[in-house]
């Protein structure tokens, strides 16, 4: 049965970085697999998501990790089986991460430990390489030149495409950059941050500009501030509608709805929903390449996939930076 997700056919895609990767500028979450979506759920709607003209499928080891009675990978497996099952390995970039603790000495960035999460990783999604293998989180304990060197041991043997960074500041993001300039080693081609209306300092002031002069991809995560930005939170009394909710707590504050009044404002203007307003922001932004953003039923993805074709213009952008700022 057709939807009206397959209507949104022609998605120019964007470089990432410097690397030969072009994604549509809408990335999958894989958080939910596992977690909040069961496996036919997600099949159907990493489905549509391909179906619709977008190709990256971001995950991590980890995921979902913090659900009782899971240990991580669930993400990575619902995957594996997707692409088994549905045949399409070379229509999507696949990207995962490692270095969040999975267990007792399962953490980190050391080259031995990378050597080994790589072949888990690659067995639970039934892939021979990945995409786009991240360091999920830094590792101050590692020499950043020991990481880089198992990376670029990965990228010979073919398992590993392009590497990329996920919540290092700045300071460790040049130093990383550095360090493969001095060495000749691969360097991150993109960094995943935390990014959205709601969470706009440190990726703007010091992240942003290291970004932009260095050419490097963007894919930022919690693009909707963990659901805020959908305008279903509006007071402490929705917080009880998802699982998500605890996490929008810090959000219920005077900033936090002067976003969403902005957000209406502009998505009674534009005929839209909030969510899809808050996304096409992200889009617009010159530094970024694909906010990451998660669906849990074809609904939601319909509304995230039309969110790319929406030409907000500068003055809702500049209604949206006021009130954020």
């Amino acid at each position: 049965m057709p939807t009206q997700v397959e209507t949104v056919k022609q998605t120019k895609k964007r470089k990432l970085g410097n690397s030969e990767l072009e994604v549509a500028p809408l990335a999958f979450g894989g958080n939910v697999f596992g977690w909040t979506t069961d496996e036919p759920t997600a099949f159907k709607l990493l489905d549509a998501f391909v179906a619709a003209g977008f190709n990256l499928i971001d995950t991590a080891d980890v995921y979902s990790k913090w659900v009782p009675g899971n240990h991580g990978g669930e993400s990575e497996t619902v995957i594996g089986k997707w692409l088994k099952r549905s045949g399409k390995r070379q229509q999507v970039l696949i990207a995962t991460k490692l270095g969040v603790e999975m267990g007792p000495d399962k953490k980190g960035l050391a080259k031995g430990y990378i050597l080994t999460a790589v072949e888990d990783s690659l067995k639970r999604l039934q892939t021979d390489y990945i995409d786009l293998y991240q360091s999920h989180v830094d590792d101050p304990n590692t020499p950043m030149e020991e990481t880089l060197e198992a990376y670029a041991q990965l990228i010979q043997q073919g398992k590993v495409r392009v590497i990329g960074a996920s919540n290092y500041t700045a300071e460790r993001l040049a130093e990383a950059l550095e360090t493969s300039r001095k060495r000749g080693l691969p360097r991150y081609e993109s960094l995943q941050p935390l990014y959205n209306l709601c969470e706009r300092t440190e990726y703007e002031t010091k992240l942003e500009p290291l970004c932009l002069e260095n050419r490097l991809g963007v894919i930022p995560y919690f693009s909707l501030a963990s659901g805020f930005l959908t305008g279903k939170y509006r007071s402490e009394n929705d917080l009880s509608k998802s699982s998500r909710g605890s996490r929008v707590k810090k959000y219920l504050n005077d900033r936090g709805f002067r976003i969403l009044a902005a957000l209406d404002q502009v998505a009674e203007l534009h005929n839209v929903t909030p969510a899809q307003v808050a996304l096409a922001w992200l889009i617009a932004r010159p530094s970024i390449t694909a906010p990451i953003a998660s669906a849990t039923s074809l609904k939601q993805l319909e509304e995230l996939i039309a969110a790319t074709q929406l030409d907000l213009g500068q003055a809702s952008i500049e209604v949206l930076n006021q009130a954020s700022s």
